[in-house]
Parts: C-alpha cells; structure tokens; sequence
C-alpha cells in the first residue's frame, strides 16, 4: 500500500462522508485535508496530519483559513505560537462582526 492510502484510510471516515476518498490527492487538496482536521477530526487525525504534513503546512493553512470556531482559533494561536490578530478568519471577523457572538 502506498503512503497516500495509508494516510487517509487512517483518517476518520466522517471527516469526508461528501467526497469519494479515492479522488483525493494528498498534496494537491493539502489544504482541504487540513482544514476538515482541524474543524471535525479527533486527536487521532490531527496526529496523522501533523506527521504526514509537518507543522509548518499546517500552521500556513490554519493562518489562511476563512472560518474557524474561537476554541479552535485560540488552540491554533497557542499552539503555534502566533497572535489570534494574525489569523485570516480573525481579522474577516472583526471587519464584518456578527450581532451576538455565540
């Protein structure tokens, strides 16, 4: 079996219940995987990412991310070690702020 296939058979099924698996091209689609993982992935897939990806990839696409809950943009702010004002889905967020913030 390949590196590829091992990576994503490793990963949760739920995280890509839309897509047909085998389509996926790991490199190609990176930030696509990553994103999905950060969002509905368990501690097992962001382990598989973070090895498979290398946390400089995963830190890039964390920063340019449209979307992220605040729990999740804060354990990507401490974890990487960069400012919540530095994150893309950050600053969106300030400069079209919601009325209530759940």
């Amino acid at each position: 079996m390949d590196t590829n296939n091992d990576i994503i058979l490793g990963l949760s099924k739920t995280l890509f219940w839309d897509v047909d698996i085998a389509s996926i091209d790991y490199h190609k689609h990176a930030p696509y995987i990553i994103e999905r993982v950060l969002n509905r992935g368990t501690m097992e897939d962001w382990n598989i990412i973070k090895t498979y990806y290398g946390k400089p990839k995963i830190k890039e696409t964390a920063m340019n991310l449209r979307y992220m809950d605040n729990r999740l943009l804060h354990f990507c702010s401490a974890y990487f070690d960069v400012p919540i004002k530095d994150f893309r889905c950050y600053t969106q967020r300030q400069s079209s702020p919601s009325h209530w913030q759940y």
